[in-house]
């Protein structure tokens, strides 16, 4: 890897979502500098071993930047939900053994993320050298955003670089309190997730169709009453679907109800009824079962013994017409039990309709993500967000601390 085509301009400056112009990499003279970057290292590990490794992959067009611009690169991550301390369960060496192979140089895995080997680490660290610090959670202060552990860190290095978008929507230590103390401006992934999120939101290609799954839709209400004034289509699948049957006064059988947004869904389907397409059909099963026998009914004849798992196939084949033909498409959530192969269709036939997409499309981090990623079509669309959570924020317009604190171009 490396050559300046591994850096491309996007599509112009970055800004947050209230719109400020923020400085990126670029931006900043790196030569003979030390940088603190933080990365979303938190891969999916099973028995020590890294089974996706798309979030470091992620990482290297801006470490790679870092280091053909002379400076001496500090990463620091969390990895999992460390309790209280130290756990060598979320240690970072699988993640330091596979940068190393990465960027064909060894990258040392410090034991600690601040103190003495942390600072003699650092000190001693040469340009164009990498090494990794410990995960920051095994520190209570990180997640507290505590100032003397953010100073700590700071003390490590010169610049500060966030390129952890997948955690930018948390104001934690090695996120945003670092960036009031050093110099900070963002890498390369947060630059993209921004231009290509922001770029959707504010200025899309029509028609412009939001594709919303998931389990419940009280986490999807924000981004939905933000959309909804800007998407010419709002298409809903998985569990979401079942409280808008509901709303319409359905049976939904064993179906997952989500009754705090009863209210909402009817009044969306009310106002809004134009825009909003629902399943005409469900793929039911009397359990929760990967083997459970599947049945085909109309979506408001769901028997009251059984429950919807998947959207049904005359449904499947509407959604990914309608990706097909769009200008723009955001896909934030599956269409159904897609860890069962029985129920996976419906959310492998959208998949499917963003590969066939000439437009934009983008798939919105979590299961989408992990969704597009089990069929093999993720290189197949124009961009997957690391980023869940911070995805949906930046959907819905709220700004993220991470992206925040950087310095103003």
């Amino acid at each position: 890897m490396g050559g300046p085509g591994l850096f491309p301009p996007w599509l112009g400056i970055l800004t947050d979502a209230m719109g400020l112009a923020k400085k990126t990499v670029r931006d900043i003279s790196l030569e003979g500098k030390k940088v603190l970057i933080r990365c979303d290292f938190n891969v999916p590990l099973e028995d020590g071993k890294i089974t996706d490794d798309n979030r470091i992959t992620a990482s290297l067009p801006t470490i790679q930047y870092l280091l053909e611009k002379g400076a001496s690169v500090i990463a620091c991550s969390h990895l999992g939900r460390p309790k209280g301390g130290p756990d060598p369960k979320y240690s970072l060496a699988p993640v330091a053994t596979r940068l190393s192979v990465f960027l064909g140089q060894p990258v040392a895995l410090i034991p600690d993320c601040v103190g003495p080997d942390a600072e003699k680490a650092s000190a001693e660290i040469q340009p164009g050298q990498v090494i990794l610090l410990e995960n920051v959670r095994f520190h209570g202060e990180e997640e507290k955003n505590d100032p003397d552990f953010a100073t700590k860190l700071a003390k490590l290095a010169d610049i500060f670089v966030n390129d952890a978008f997948g955690t930018a929507h948390r104001a934690h230590a090695s996120t945003e309190g670092v960036a009031h103390i050093l110099p900070g401006v963002a890498g390369f992934l947060i630059e993209k997730e921004i231009e290509f999120l922001g770029k959707a939101v504010e200025n899309p290609a029509r028609p412009f169709v939001a594709i919303m799954g998931g389990a419940k839709v009280t986490d999807k209400i924000p981004v939905i009453e933000n959309l909804l004034g800007k998407v010419d289509q709002l298409v809903i699948g998985g569990g979401m679907a079942y409280t808008f049957f509901k709303a319409q006064g359905h049976e939904i059988g064993q179906s997952l109800l989500d009754a705090s947004s009863l209210d909402f869904a009817k009044k969306l389907l009310e106002t809004e009824g134009d825009k909003i397409v629902i399943p005409t059909d469900t793929t039911v099963a009397p359990e929760f079962k990967p083997d459970a026998p599947a049945t085909i009914v109309p979506s408001n004849q769901i028997p009251s013994d059984q429950m919807g798992l998947d959207v049904g196939p005359e449904t499947a084949a509407n959604y990914r017409e309608i990706c097909r033909n769009a200008g723009t498409v955001i896909w934030n959530g599956p269409m159904g039990v897609f860890e069962f192969d029985a129920f996976a269709k419906g959310t492998k036939e959208v998949a499917l309709g963003l590969t066939e997409c000439k437009g934009v499309t983008i798939v919105g981090g979590g299961d989408s993500a992990a969704a597009i990623e089990k069929f093999g079509l993720a290189d197949k669309v124009s961009h997957v967000s690391t980023g869940g959570g911070a995805s949906l924020e930046f959907l819905e317009g709220i700004t993220l601390p991470g992206i925040a604190a950087l310095q103003d171009l």
